[in-house]
């Protein structure tokens, strides 16, 4: 059995008086009275290289036995797993399969590096690196998967199982990790004495030969179990179990005593044979004699005093055992009986039973009557009042129950006496001055009454000095108590129930709101409802959750109130709701680019001027459609300021059309299919329908003026045939088919339609069914067109093949970029199949398989591109090579409209890098025409000018004049230099903008030239645009001008300098309200410039605002002339709590008298001196406030340094001498100054672990 060594207070009193005076002063004070270590001591030499080589066993210095050898963090083990062991040795590639998984998966378990090689015998070589840890788990892992396992069992005794596994298995883990293996021990429960251990041989041998080892160690120890009646067991433990303690110390052998709590009466005795045989000689030996020496004697105590006998954790019971020998049983705590027996010789029994009764009655129970609710105000806050009894008497417990009128005092009786007359006296004084009373208060208004974050409540408490208990929403209770002075207590309980009956007068409405609006209302981070709430502030507004989808806003507050903020809230709404009207307008979208303007400005302005939102489709969409939300009179003037762009940038022509509102649904048909296709058919017009319900007749047709026009007289013919009687019949056809019965441009559909009169609709690309083809008309017609149709799609259906012979040098033309000519005639002739020979055979004959009358248009369509390309010649076109970029446009886009309008190839001729300057003909800038220049000087074109035009001669003209029109020409605008800088703009952004609106380029000259002219340069079209968009430029850069000198308006205002900082402001708060108020620049003097007078406030703006700003300042400037400041005596102890956390409360002082207050700097001469300035009414009523605090916060200081010279442990008398640092004797630097300081940069005096030495060399030679 342990024991356990207690240095009680007594016993260390006893200690210390044991020691000398001199030794308690050493012991005190040891740093000053020794002598401080010599230097050799404190920093001991490394040992000589020499005696390291000649003895290297026996340790040389001091620092041998202190230094331990650093240990690499980082382990690597390499094992060998034999072919005949490994797992997977039939493997067709090394480094994958299932031993690549497996070696992955230890690398992330464990965390260890894995390297595997294979070895000439095909073993397997593995190097496990890491953490020591990772390293034994990663190599149990490796062994149990990637090598064949066997198993092997061990027989050892059943008992020294348990030191195999080990406290918590830990031995066993160990043991597995060690070895590599698995060990399986069979449970307590398992006669079996046989231990089975699975894993490689090797491991196997290992693990079998560490179990043994442990068995055969147990073998050497003993176990004996000596039955002891439980009534002597204190008499062979001792007292404090000193006496086993010394026994088990002298054999070495274990003895554990079972505790007095279990009813057991056997000692188990554990260790060497020899060594316990004596332990348990010497127990039966003490065993025997205290049997025949000690006798009984049985007495009286009361129950509750049991515990006093026993004493804190059963001392008092041991310190009776150690001054009488006897020892005393108290019967269990769950015993009824009060019987306590008394073991021990004769004469010690009246000694014994003398210290029991000592100790039965050195504690009492006593209590005091108290109502339960006075029970928190006596402990006090945090405890405070109970403490000044507990620190004065700590041996006192006492206990306060919840719901009684009556406090428990349990401890020493004289102690237990004071502790209750003051208790009582504290009882007395508390029912005089305190009282209480219970409202009832239905439970719904409670949360209302308490307020947000309790401010309500906290106000009644503070104002009254009361302690309000309302019981929490759980509980349901209406019942309120309010403890306290008398006189608050009633005022408490009079504001309450006039809080509680005006909300019961108060009503609940329902505000029924769109959740759309909800989020709106609310606003960003709750700023709209805030200001809300803050306007009405009886009134509480609460929202649905939004998972609920409800619209329904409740509001609760007083009658007028709450109708206050009803029709504040749908005043909200009903603007809310006007500015969410929403119109669609279609404009092109090769002109969204000119809506939205360089960098968004004009979309930024029509939002900003038309109040309106604006969302342009993406630019990867193929929606035409801008949305604009809003108020209607706003969107409708945005919509036609877009629309008016529309119409600036393009022959853009508005046409409107009458057409009764009844037929609009069925014109525009499902999903709009039927309104789409006439725009289609008409060139992509925009046809715009009036608002469902408006009543309105009218149609708007946009766009080019022929297709508008054309889309017009669709329109109206289809309004009439629907007017008279329209029939409707769907046909299907393959999708494939569709391109071939519209024909080349809509041409063979056409034909159709003029001939029957019925409108043929084509599904579009989004549509789901693509066979859908719909015929609407007159019933006639659209039988006639039906039947036309079907007689074409069946043709389509009769599939012929026909053949047609190509010369094969045409053959390259169709087969090329992938055969795209040959996919265009497919899709365009009903997917024909055209099928040229093989490349390398000499074949003409070409194959087409398809409808009779796809294969026919096809080889129509194949015999005019083999005449085109027969007919096709080659053209010049001069062109000047700087010219070339900007003809093929961006991304080349230009070329490409010309290659696909005049179906011709062009190719622009390879650039010169380093032109060679000829006699040249003048370049043309004003896009003359290369021709002429030709004719007149032939040979005058250089290759690198010269781009080839391929096709049929008529389309090669065409598309070279074309080209010439590309040319850009340049003018000159006269702008003056002093505004060039302005035009061009924060690094160049000005003119860039301007290039990019007008598709031009500006050339602005060189600033040492100082000339006044700009060049544009451009195609035609664009450059009379951008000359008059420079010369707006300019005007508006001349008026700013103007207004820029008119802003330099200068005015100088002599201003003291005391008075600098309060013009400023706090964070210069004052002077820029001041700056933003009259739009002025306010400079003060530079304090650091001694020249500049310091007194003098210059102001530049408008001569208006100028003077207006000084007035201003003059005006602050004459309220603190009339300020005066004065300073208080402040306790300097109570300055942290008038200041608030952050400044917050001192910043509330100085808003609330609107005063300035000074606390004094850290080191200030006066610490306790505060100055206050302001005016002087402000000031004195400050200056009462801030004492006022000061007299309150101090008493709290008071206390608190009272409680904190109770806690503080007592301080020495002898005050310690100031610490002198670590001192050594005999140190280099305290030698004679001949010697030389030690060389830090030299290896030999300073040398770094395990580095060679190089020996110091001297101008003549090495030392002898």
């Amino acid at each position: 059995m342990s024991s356990v060594a207690v240095l009680t207070q007594e016993s260390f009193a006893e200690h210390r008086s044991g020691l000398v005076p001199q030794q308690i002063k050493a012991t005190l004070n040891s740093e000053e009275e020794s002598d401080p270590p010599t230097y050799k001591d404190a920093f001991p030499p490394l040992p000589e290289k020499a005696a390291c080589l000649e003895s290297a066993q026996e340790p040389a210095g001091a620092w041998s036995n202190k230094i331990r050898p650093i240990k690499a963090s980082v382990i690597t083990q390499v094992f060998h797993v034999p072919l005949e062991e490994r797992k997977y040795k039939d493997m067709n590639q090394f480094g994958e399969g299932e031993q690549a998984k497996i070696c992955l998966e230890i690398m992330q378990r464990t965390g260890a590096h894995l390297e595997l090689s294979l070895a000439k015998d095909q073993g397997l070589s593995i190097m496990v690196s890491g953490k020591l840890d990772a390293v034994m788990k990663a190599r149990k892992d490796i062994v149990a998967r990637l090598q064949t396992q066997a198993s092997a069992t061990v027989a050892i005794p059943k008992e020294h199982h348990r030191f195999v596994i080990g406290k918590n298995g830990e031995k066993l883990q160990d043991l597995e990790l060690k070895t590599a293996t698995k060990i399986q021990i069979p449970r307590p429960d398992d006669p079996s004495n046989q231990i089975k251990i699975t894993g490689t041989k090797e491991g196997i041998e290992k693990a079998r030969h560490e179990v043994l080892l442990i068995s055969a160690e147990q073998d050497k120890r003993a176990v004996e179990r000596l039955e002891v009646e439980k009534a002597f067991h204190p008499f062979i433990a001792g007292p404090y179990n000193r006496l086993v303690g010394e026994i088990m110390q002298e054999t070495g052998t274990r003895i554990n005593i079972p505790p007095p709590s279990v009813n057991r009466t056997e000692i188990v005795f554990t260790g060497e044979k020899e060594q316990l045989a004596q332990a348990v000689a010497r127990i039966k030996k003490i065993y025997e004699e205290k049997k025949k020496k000690t006798t009984t004697i049985a007495v009286e105590v009361k129950k509750s005093q049991h515990k006093y006998v026993i004493g804190p954790k059963g001392n008092s019971l041991q310190e009776i055992l150690e001054r009488t020998g006897v020892s005393v049983e108290i019967p269990p705590s769950d015993s009824a009986s009060e019987t306590v027996i008394l073991r021990g010789e004769p004469e010690k029994l009246g000694q014994a039973l003398t210290e029991v009764y000592a100790k039965a009655n050195s504690f009492t129970v006593s209590s005091v009557s108290a109502p339960s609710w006075l029970h928190r105000f006596i402990i006090g806050k945090k405890g405070q009042n109970l403490a000044k009894i507990t620190q004065q008497m700590p041996k006192v417990h006492i206990e306060f129950t919840e719901g009684e009128d009556k406090i428990t005092l349990e401890g020493p009786t004289e102690d237990v006496a004071v502790a209750q007359e003051q208790i009582e006296s504290m009882v007395k004084d508390l029912v005089h001055r305190m009282d209480y009373v219970e409202i009832s208060i239905d439970h719904r208004f409670h949360r209302h009454l308490i307020g947000k974050s309790g401010a309500n409540i906290n106000r009644i408490k503070d104002q009254y000095k009361v302690s309000v208990r309302i019981p929490p929403d759980s509980e349901k209770s209406n019942l309120i108590r309010i403890e306290g002075d008398p006189q608050g207590v009633q005022q408490a309980k009079r504001e309450l129930l006039e809080l509680a009956s005006r909300m019961e007068n108060e009503r609940t409405k329902d505000l029924i709101i769109e959740q759309r609006f909800h989020r709106t209302i609310i606003g960003q981070k709750g700023e709209r409802i805030r200001e809300i709430r803050d306007k009405f502030p009886e009134v509480i507004i609460n929202f649905p959750d939004p998972a609920q989808k409800s619209d329904i806003v409740q509001l609760r507050g007083p009658k007028n109130e709450v109708e206050k903020c009803t029709k504040y809230m749908q005043k909200m709404v009903a603007d809310l709701v006007e500015n969410s009207y929403s119109i669609s307008v279609p404009i092109f979208k090769q002109f969204h680019k000119n809506i939205i303007g360089k960098g968004g400005a004009n979309i930024k302005k029509i939002r900003e001027e038309s109040n309106t939102k604006i969302d342009l489709p993406a630019e990867n969409s193929d929606s035409e459609t801008i949305v604009i939300t809003g108020k209607r009179a706003n969107c409708e003037a945005a919509r036609s300021r877009i629309l008016s762009i529309q119409k600036d940038l393009a022959n853009i022509a508005e046409v409107e059309v009458c057409i009764p509102a009844r037929l609009h649904n069925s014109l525009i048909g499902t999903k709009g299919r039927l309104i789409r296709a006439i725009m289609e058919e008409c060139g992509g017009v925009h046809i715009h329908f009036p608002v469902e319900g408006s009543g309105s007749d009218t149609v708007v047709i946009r766009g080019p003026s022929s297709d508008v026009e054309k889309a017009r007289k669709q329109l109206l013919h289809l309004a009439e045939e629907k007017q008279t009687k329209s029939f409707t019949v769907d046909i299907r056809a393959k999708p494939e088919y569709h391109k071939f019965l519209i024909g080349k441009g809509g041409g063979k559909i056409r034909k159709v339609r003029d001939s029957t009169g019925a409108r043929i609709i084509f599904p579009a690309a989004e549509d789901k069914d693509q066979d859908l083809i719909t015929i609407i008309g007159k019933e006639d017609a659209v039988r006639e067109a039906q039947r036309e149709l079907e007689a074409l799609i069946q043709n389509l259906d009769n599939v012929v093949e026909d053949s047609m012979l190509v010369d094969p040098k045409h053959h390259r033309h169709f087969v090329i970029r992938r055969g795209q000519v040959l996919r265009e005639i497919a899709e365009e002739y009903g997917g024909v199949m055209v099928s040229f020979p093989r490349s390398g055979t000499q074949s003409d004959k070409v194959t087409l398989k398809g409808a009779k009358d796809c294969v026919e248009a096809a080889k129509k369509r194949i015999q005019e591109i083999i005449e085109d390309l027969e007919a096709q010649v080659t053209v010049e076109c001069a062109i000047p090579q700087k010219f070339h970029r900007s003809v093929m446009g961006p991304k080349g886009s230009r070329i490409q409209q010309i290659t696909r309008d005049h179906n011709v190839q062009i190719k622009f001729p390879d650039r010169e890098e380093n032109p060679v300057h000829s006699a040249e003909p003048a370049i043309q800038e004003n896009g003359d025409e290369a021709g002429e220049g030709r004719e007149a000087e032939p040979g005058s074109p250089r290759r690198c000018d010269i781009i080839i035009i391929s096709g049929r001669k008529e389309k090669c003209e065409a598309a070279k004049e074309a080209l010439e029109a590309l040319v850009p020409v340049t003018i000159e605008v006269e702008v003056p230099f002093d505004l060039h800088r302005y035009i061009i703009g924060q690094k160049g952004s000005g003119i860039r903008k301007m290039m990019d609106e007008f598709e031009v380029n500006i050339h602005v000259p060189a600033p040492e030239l100082q000339s006044d002219i700009i060049a544009i340069t451009g195609l035609t079209a664009n450059l009379d645009r951008a000359k008059a968009g420079l010369l707006e430029r300019v005007r508006e850069l001349q008026a700013e001008q103007e207004d820029r000198a008119l802003r330099s308006f200068k005015l100088s205002v002599t201003v003291d300098p005391k008075y600098h900082p309060k013009i400023i402001g706090r964070k210069g708060a004052v002077i820029t309200q001041i700056r933003l108020e009259h739009d002025v620049n306010i400079q003060f003097p530079d304090k650091d410039e001694g020249s500049q007078p310091q007194d003098q406030i210059t102001i530049t703006g408008y001569e208006k605002n100028t003077e207006a700003a000084r007035d201003a300042i003059l005006k602050i400037v004459g309220e603190l002339e009339q300020m005066v400041s004065e300073d208080v005596p402040l306790d300097h102890r109570v300055h942290a709590r008038i200041i608030g956390a952050r400044g917050k409360a001192i910043r509330k002082i100085m808003d609330e008298f609107k005063v300035d207050i000074r606390f004094p700097q850290t080191g200030a001469p006066d610490p306790n001196c505060v100055t206050v300035t302001g005016l002087p009414e402000n000031v004195e009523e400050a200056i009462d406030h801030i004492l006022n605090l000061e007299e309150e916060y101090l008493a709290d200081v008071v206390d608190s340094e009272a409680l904190q010279g109770y806690l503080r442990p007592p301080v020495h008398e002898e005050a310690k001498g100031p610490s002198k640092g670590f001192v050594v004797r005999d140190a280099p630097w305290t030698a004679s100054s001949s010697e030389k300081a030690p060389d830090m940069s030299s290896s030999e005096e300073f040398p770094s672990f395990g580095a060679q030495v190089a020996p110091k060399t001297l101008p003549w030679g090495p030392k002898r």
